[in-house]
C-alpha cells in the first residue's frame, strides 16, 4: 500500500527533488512576474467597472470625468505602494511583507494582525478567483449552473495539483495565460485608442437611471475610490515571496515589482480610457471589458472571444498568486512558532506543500459556505488587504524615523503618506461594506490572531519543559545493561530524548543513537550538543537532501533488521510528546506515531514509545 501511494504521488506531482535543485526551482523575472502578479493584473479586469458602478447610478454619463480623478489617485497610490514594497524587499529579504515589517517595528500583536489579514486575503483570493472562473464557464454552458460549486472546487483542486508539482513547473503552467491576457488587453487598448482618435468614437447608448443625477460629493468619490482600489489587490505578493526568486533575489524581486506597476498602470489606465472614449457603462448581463471588446473589435469577432477567454483565464489563475505567497508567509510564521511547525517543512517538490493544501481546504470551505457567489465573497476581501497595506507602510515609516539611515526623510514621507491614504481607504471600505460581509473578515482576522497567540504560548511552554540547561546536561548519568540491539532516533536533544535514552539503556545490549541530517549546520550543532553529554554511545548519522527523514530512518531499521540472527530482536525506542488539550496535537508533527505504525508491521522489530507529558 505505501508503495502504491508513493507511485501515485510521483505520477501526480513528479519525482522528488533534492536540495541541489533548489536554485533551479526558483523564479526568474520572466516567470516570477506572471505568477506573482496575476492577482494584481487580473484585478484591473473589473476595477474600472467597480468605479463606474458607484458613479453611474448617481451621475449618469457625467461619471467619466470624476472617474479619471479616482483613477489618478489610485495610480498615485499604486506607485507609492511600489516604492514602499521595494524598500520592504531591501530590508526584509526573508519575505513576509507586512508581517515581517510589523514584527520588526510594532511587535507581535501587530504582526499577527497583519499576518492574519494576509492569510485571510490569500484564501479569499483562491475562492474568488476560482468562483470567477467557474462563473465564466457556467455563462458559456448554462446547463452547468446547478454544479457551479462543484466546478469551482474542481478548479481549486487542479490549481493545487499544479502548484504541488513545484515552482518551476507551476510558473510555466500558470504563467503563460497571464502573458496571454496582457497581450490581448494591450492589443485592445491600442486598437481602441487608434479607432477612437482616427475613425471617431461610435456612441449609441440609451440608458435610464433609477436615481436623478446629483452633485459629486466627497463621500461618493471615496466610495468609488474604495471600490476601484480592487486594482491594487495582490501588489504585496512579490514582497512576500522574495526567497522564491533566483539570486540576486532582492534585485530580481524589485525589478519584478517595477514591471508589475508599469503593467497595472498601462492596463488599468487604458481600460478606463476606453470606457470613457466609448462611453461604456456597467450592465447586468455583460462586463465592461466585454462591452469595450465589442465596441473595438465587433460583437462575435475572433478578437472579442480572445479577450473573453484571456479574461476568464486570468481571473481563474489569479489564485496562483495566493498559492505562492501564502505558503511562504505561513512557513515564516511557523518558524516563529505562530503556526504549526509542519508549515515550515518543504515537500518532495521543494514547495511548502502543507501551506498549499491549507489554502485549498480553507478556500473550498468558503466556496461551499458562500455557494461560489463572488458577489458575497468580494466584500470580505478588500478590508484585509488594506489592513496589511496600512500596517506595512506605517511600519516602514517607523523604521525610517527610528534608524535614520540613507535618505530617510524622503522615504519616511513616502511611507507615511501611504499609511495615511491606505488607512483612510481601510476605514472607508470597512464602514461602507461592513454589513455586506466586511464584519466577517474583521472577525476572522481577530480569531486567527487569537489562535496564533495560543499556538505561540503552547510552543513556548513546550520549549521551557523540554530544554536542557548546560548544567543539567553535564550532570546526567547514563547506564547500560547487556542485551539485544536498540536504536533511539534523535531529532533534538531535550528532556524527552533523555527519558527515552535512559529507558533504552535499561533494555540492555548494544545501543545506537540515530539521526537523519537534512541541514549540515543544524547537524553540526547537534553533534556538539551530543558530545557535551559525554555518552559512550555511537551517534550514527545518515544524510538526505530530499527531506524524507522517515523513509531514511525506516530504511536504516530495515537494513539492520535484515542482518539479525535467529532469536535476535531489534528495539526502536522513541519519545512521544503527550499534551493535555486535543488541539495541541495538531501543532506537532507526530512523527513518532507515523513511525510506530510503519514499524509495527515489520517482523523481529519491537517498538517502544516513551511518553513525555507537557503540563
Amino acid at each position: 500500500m505505501p508503495g502504491t501511494f508513493k507511485a501515485l504521488k510521483s505520477a501526480l506531482l513528479g519525482k522528488a527533488l533534492g536540495d541541489s535543485a533548489q536554485e533551479s526551482e526558483r523564479y526568474s523575472i520572466k516567470w516570477g512576474l506572471p505568477i506573482l502578479s496575476s492577482d494584481a493584473i487580473s484585478s484591473v479586469a473589473y476595477a474600472c467597472e467597480e468605479i463606474l458602478l458607484v458613479f453611474v447610478p448617481v451621475l449618469g454619463l457625467l461619471s467619466f470625468s470624476p472617474m479619471f480623478g479616482v483613477v489618478g489617485v489610485i495610480i498615485a497610490l499604486l506607485f507609492i505602494l511600489i516604492l514602499c514594497y521595494r524598500q520592504t524587499i531591501d530590508i526584509y529579504p526573508e519575505g513576509g511583507g507586512a508581517y515581517s515589517v510589523a514584527r520588526d517595528n510594532f511587535g507581535p500583536i501587530s504582526s499577527l494582525v497583519s499576518g492574519s489579514a494576509l492569510i485571510f486575503g490569500y484564501v479569499l483570493t483562491v475562492a474568488v478567483s476560482a468562483a470567477s472562473g467557474a462563473a465564466a464557464i457556467v455563462s458559456a454552458f448554462p446547463d452547468l449552473a446547478p454544479f457551479k460549486v462543484a466546478v469551482t472546487i474542481v478548479f481549486i483542486i487542479l490549481l493545487m495539483l499544479g502548484n504541488l508539482r513545484g515552482i518551476r513547473e507551476a510558473s510555466i503552467i500558470f504563467g503563460l495565460p497571464t502573458y496571454f491576457f496582457i497581450v490581448a488587453i494591450l492589443v485592445m487598448i491600442i486598437t481602441g485608442v487608434g479607432k477612437a482618435f482616427f475613425l471617431g468614437t461610435p456612441v449609441d447608448i440609451e440608458v435610464t437611471f433609477a436615481q436623478p443625477a446629483k452633485d459629486l460629493t466627497l463621500f461618493l468619490f471615496l466610495r468609488a475610490f474604495s471600490s476601484g482600489c480592487s486594482a491594487l489587490t495582490g501588489v504585496e505578493a512579490i514582497s512576500n515571496s522574495v526567497p522564491n526568486f533566483k539570486e540576486p533575489s532582492q534585485k530580481n524581486a524589485k525589478k519584478t515589482m517595477v514591471l508589475l506597476g508599469g503593467i497595472v498602470f498601462v492596463i488599468f489606465g487604458g481600460v478606463c480610457l476606453l470606457a470613457a472614449l466609448y462611453q461604456v457603462i456597467p450592465l447586468s448581463n455583460i462586463t465592461v471589458v466585454a462591452q469595450i471588446a465589442q465596441a473595438v473589435f465587433g460583437s462575435g469577432s475572433a478578437m472579442f472571444y480572445v479577450v473573453q477567454i484571456a479574461t476568464a483565464l486570468i481571473l481563474l489563475l489569479a489564485a496562483n498568486t495566493a498559492y505562492n505567497g501564502l505558503p511562504q508567509l505561513m512557513s515564516l510564521m511557523a518558524a516563529h512558532h505562530y503556526l504549526p511547525h509542519r508549515f515550515a517543512d518543504k515537500g518532495t517538490r521543494l514547495v511548502f506543500s502543507n501551506g498549499i493544501i491549507f489554502a485549498t481546504a480553507a478556500s473550498i470551505l468558503l466556496v461551499i459556505f458562500f455557494e461560489a457567489d463572488t458577489h458575497r465573497l468580494i466584500p470580505l476581501y478588500a478590508v484585509g488587504v488594506f489592513i496589511s497595506f496600512t500596517v506595512a507602510q506605517a511600519g516602514m515609516f517607523k523604521h525610517w524615523i527610528t534608524k535614520k539611515t540613507g535618505n530617510w526623510r524622503h522615504k519616511a514621507i513616502i511611507n507615511g503618506s501611504g499609511a495615511i491614504i491606505t488607512g483612510i481607504v481601510c476605514i472607508v471600505i470597512g464602514s461602507m461594506k461592513f454589513t455586506q460581509g466586511a464584519w466577517m473578515a474583521l472577525l476572522a482576522i481577530a480569531v486567527l490572531t487569537f489562535l496564533m497567540m495560543r499556538i505561540k504560548k503552547h510552543y513556548d511552554r513546550v520549549k521551557d519543559d523540554l530544554t536542557l540547561s548546560i548544567i543539567d546536561a553535564r550532570n546526567l548519568v547514563f547506564k547500560r545493561i547487556p542485551g539485544n540491539h536498540v536504536i533511539v532516533p534523535l531529532q533534538t536533544i531535550n528532556r524527552s530524548f533523555v527519558k527515552a535514552l535512559n529507558y533504552a539503556l535499561g533494555l540492555g545490549g548494544t545501543l545506537e543513537v540515530y539521526h537523519v541530517s537534512t541541514n549540515s549546520a543544524v547537524t553540526e550543532k547537534l553533534k556538539q550538543e551530543y558530545r557535551d553529554l559525554r555518552l559512550d554511545l555511537p551517534l550514527v548519522i545518515d544524510e538526505t537532501s530530499y527531506r524524507n527523514v522517515n523513509e531514511v530512518l525506516l530504511k536504516h531499521v530495515d537494513d539492520y533488521a535484515a542482518n539479525l540472527q535467529d532469536h535476535q530482536t531489534l528495539t526502536i525506542v522513541m519519545p512521544q510528546l503527550m499534551v493535555r488539550k486535543w488541539w495541541h496535537y495538531t501543532l506537532h508533527n507526530q512523527t513518532s506515531i507515523f513511525l510506530e505504525t510503519a514499524l509495527l508491521g515489520r517482523k523481529d522489530i519491537a517498538v517502544v514509545m516513551i511518553p513525555y507529558l507537557i503540563d
